[in-house]
């Protein structure tokens, strides 16, 4: 097999002047730079532009997958490493993957452990554990599945394995951001089920955030992370009964 070693770093953002800086930076390592930004209003797009090494193009957001996947057709490089703004790299990690890039192997697709970071403290449990997401992977060899819109899958042809070295994932800077983004998904989560004609009765609103809650707080020992814990477990909680009292304001509001 032909050596390569090319890499294409994309990211999409929204509304993300206060991690671009710091992302930008960490990705000096990669051939192109490819930044597909949803129109964001607080100044991350005018930001961006005035890297000389960041290719933006600003597009409308519909839903992740096509979203990665507009950015994947954006591409020029050999390899992909998709980065979110609120993830950092360590230098083991960009270590790790520079030398998978240029190594002869059949892996086309590389999966990253993420360690889950709430005030500067990495969560261990509360279901974060086993953190597991596809962020590098050969050209040509991969894209998003368009059904799922959002926690978006990607479909890998070929042999694919896990790093080693994990990535940081700051995901939670506070309480009412990260339930608005919790809402955010339980939207696109709400529309995907509208578009399968799924609808919800009181076992979504009742049994479901329970046992999203019990499993992780409980049974994936959510407890042993502190206050912390809770809240992140008390949260997604919250994201899967907001996800089904939008899927039943879709059918209130879609004509018969």
């Amino acid at each position: 097999m032909k050596k390569t070693s090319t890499i294409s770093a994309l990211m999409i953002t929204y509304n993300e002047i206060d991690n671009i800086n710091t992302v930008i930076d960490e990705l000096s390592f990669a051939d192109e730079i490819i930044v597909i930004d949803s129109y964001s209003t607080d100044g991350t797009f005018e930001r961006l532009k005035e890297f000389s090494n960041v290719k933006v193009i600003q597009n409308e957001f519909k839903d992740f997958a096509s979203q990665r996947n507009f950015a994947i057709s954006q591409s020029n490089c050999d390899w992909i490493f998709f980065i979110d703004a609120d993830e950092r790299l360590t230098k083991e990690l960009i270590n790790e993957i520079l030398e998978k890039t240029k190594s002869e192997n059949s892996v086309n697709a590389y999966k990253v452990i993420r360690h889950f970071m709430f005030n500067n403290k990495r969560m261990r449990f509360s279901g974060l554990q086993t953190d597991r997401i596809f962020r590098l992977f050969r050209s040509g060899t991969a894209k998003y599945n368009s059904d799922i819109l959002v926690h978006e899958v990607l479909d890998v042809h070929g042999e694919h394995r896990v790093l080693k070295h994990p990535m940081l994932h700051y995901s939670f800077s506070d309480y009412n951001s990260y339930k608005h983004k919790a809402e955010h998904y339980g939207l696109l989560k709400a529309k995907e089920l509208f578009k399968k004609g799924k609808r919800p009765n009181w076992y979504h609103f009742v049994i479901k955030p329970a046992y999203k809650f019990l499993t992780n707080y409980v049974f994936r020992l959510g407890f042993l992370d502190g206050k912390e814990g809770y809240t992140i477990c008390a949260l997604n909680s919250y994201g899967v009964f907001f996800r089904y009292k939008a899927l039943k304001q879709l059918h209130a509001t879609s004509p018969e």
